[in-house]
């Protein structure tokens, strides 16, 4: 008997095919006679018992299912970006914020630059330049550019 797989659960193999005949059958990953794996709306070719499809063979032409990839993780951080924000504000000329952030290089050429009235002109407009950024970056990113210590 010919049909059209209706769907297939990944994790066990077992589906379940339309057949020419209006009815559905069910079929396990051992029914399965082929290489490769059953893909929705896949025509197949059958032979039917009971309510099982067996022998479940894809039309010549059909491909099997495409897999796709993993869907990729998304960026975790043990940091929270409204404390580097508040820490960015009220003590970022000292660079506080940075040593949050794992960021121990520009932290300490900030407390550096911090000692000299110059340096700390320069450090309060770059500590306000980071709190607006860390305020409007998104959680992913900034899990993405600040990722979680291990």
């Amino acid at each position: 008997m010919r049909g059209k797989v209706l769907g297939v659960d990944v994790r066990t193999g077992e589906g379940l095919v339309a057949g020419d005949d209006g009815r559905r059958y069910r079929f396990a990953q051992t029914d399965w006679a082929t290489r490769g794996e059953p893909a929705v709306g896949m025509a197949v070719d059958f032979e039917a018992a009971d309510d099982r499809a067996l022998s479940v063979f894809p039309m010549p032409g059909e491909r099997g299912a495409m897999t796709l990839p993993p869907k990729p993780e998304a960026p975790v951080t043990d940091r929270n970006k409204l404390v580097a924000a508040l820490l960015a504000f009220f003590l970022g000329t000292l660079g506080i914020h940075r040593f949050y952030l794992g960021r121990t290089g520009s932290g300490v050429v900030m407390l550096i630059l911090s000692i000299t009235i110059v340096g700390l002109f320069v450090t309060g407009i770059w500590a306000l330049v980071d709190t607006i950024r860390y305020l409007i970056m998104s959680d992913r990113e900034f899990a993405a550019r600040y990722p979680r210590t291990t």
